[in-house]
Parts: C-alpha cells; sequence; structure tokens
C-alpha cells in the first residue's frame, strides 16, 4: 500500500506531549535514541512490578515506514505510579493472572487519561483473571463510566488499513472503548492485541488472540496522533 501522509501529525503529537507535562509541572523525559521528534510508547509497570514481557513492539517499525509519523522502535519501561507517564502521548498496559492497583497507580491512571494520555489494554493470552481485575480496577478508577464495544465503522479501524474483522481461531472478538469528550482514550481487548506471533519465547497458550492485532495496533496508534 501506499505511504498515507499525515500533515502536521508530528507536530500535533508534540504540542499534546507538552500539554500533558506542563499541566502535571513535571520536566519532559531525554529524547529518544531515534531522534528528538520520535513519538515514544510507554509500556506500563503497574501493581507494583507487573508488566510486560509479550506485547509486540513490531507495530510501531510499520507505524514509521507506513505513514510519515517518526517513532521510536521499542516500548519505555515506565511505572503507573510515577510522574513520568505524563510524558508519554500512548501507553501499553497488558499482562496474565490477577492484580491490584495501588492507589498512587490509580489516581495516576485517572489523571493521564483526563489530561490527554491514552491506553491500549489487553489481557494477555486472553486471561480471565486479568481481565476481570482489569475491568474491577476500571469501575473503582472511572465510578460510572463504562466500557463500550467499538462498533467496526468507526475510524479506528481504518486509519492506515482497513478492517473489516478482527480475526480469531476462537469466538468473534471485539474491542471495548472510553471516551472523554468525543475522543477514544482507553481501548480494551479481552481476547489479546499482543501480537505475540513476532515475539521471541511468546505464544498465546491457547487464548483468543487476536490475529490481526499488529495492522490494528497500527490503527490504534495513528488514530491517537490524528486526534
Amino acid at each position: 500500500m501506499k505511504p498515507i501522509i499525515f500533515v502536521a501529525g508530528t507536530c500535533a503529537l508534540l504540542l499534546l506531549a507538552v500539554c500533558i507535562v506542563a499541566q502535571d509541572q513535571h520536566p519532559p523525559r531525554p529524547a529518544p535514541a531515534e531522534g528528538s521528534d520520535a513519538v515514544a510508547c510507554a509500556n506500563l509497570i503497574y501493581a507494583g512490578t507487573r508488566s510486560s514481557v509479550c506485547f509486540s513492539d513490531k507495530f510501531l517499525s510499520i507505524v514509521a515506514s507506513e505513514t510519515t509519523i517518526n517513532t521510536a522502535r521499542k516500548f519505555t519501561p515506565v511505572k503507573l505510579a510515577d510522574k513520568e507517564v505524563f510524558n508519554y502521548p500512548f501507553a501499553v498496559m497488558t499482562g496474565e493472572g490477577a492484580f491490584t492497583l495501588t492507589e498512587a497507580e490509580r489516581v495516576n491512571l485517572r489523571r493521564y487519561l483526563e489530561r490527554g494520555g491514552f491506553l491500549l489494554a489487553s489481557a494477555g493470552c486472553s486471561s480471565g483473571q486479568w481481565d476481570s481485575s482489569f475491568r474491577r480496577e476500571f469501575e473503582i478508577v472511572f465510578p460510572g463510566r463504562s466500557l463500550e464495544p467499538i462498533p467496526l465503522d468507526h475510524e479506528i479501524f481504518r486509519t492506515v488499513y482497513e478492517i473489516k474483522k478482527l480475526k480469531t481461531h476462537g469466538a468473534e472478538a471485539k474491542l471495548l472503548g472510553m471516551s472523554i469528550g468525543g475522543k477514544i482514550v482507553l481501548v480494551y481487548s479481552s481476547d489479546g492485541l499482543n501480537d505475540t506471533s513476532t515475539m521471541h519465547g511468546c505464544c498465546c497458550c491457547g487464548g483468543n488472540e487476536i490475529g490481526n492485532s499488529q495492522q490494528m495496533n497500527v490503527n490504534i496508534l495513528a488514530y491517537v496522533l490524528l486526534q
């Protein structure tokens, strides 16, 4: 496919990052290795020491090759409880098994999304325990809000790739989202957007992982940067 040109996409991103930092009064992080204008994405460390080791960052390179958006090619580990999280416009949170967020993590997660940050969350290997924990924490952090299905005709399914169906080997998958001010700020999958096929030593272990998750993650990141 031909590269899609996003006019002023990088400038819009930098403005967003500056606004988040200014609101939290925290100094900006050092520039990533790919250049000072590279889009850096956070891999959240949560529940103390929990983090993802099986969420592929391959989609970051694809965004860079298929669009004019300059992305850092690797995730940056960032503690959800730290102020540093406000320096990243895009964050990933995933894992397996039950977990409980600390109160500091809950406060930061709420502020992060309310101040313009975006969270892509996914249950690793369709973990039922992780799914239950995430939904419980969501209700605590955002009382009165709900995760709503994102219809397939939403623009998030066609920002770079046109995705007409989420491909799985099992039950039909769907993406859930939460919007603030008319913009989706959180996308959640209980089936798995981890793209473990491109991760050495990782597998879906029989879960209902989404087969075209790499393309979906490209679309999600592009959607975030275009808003």
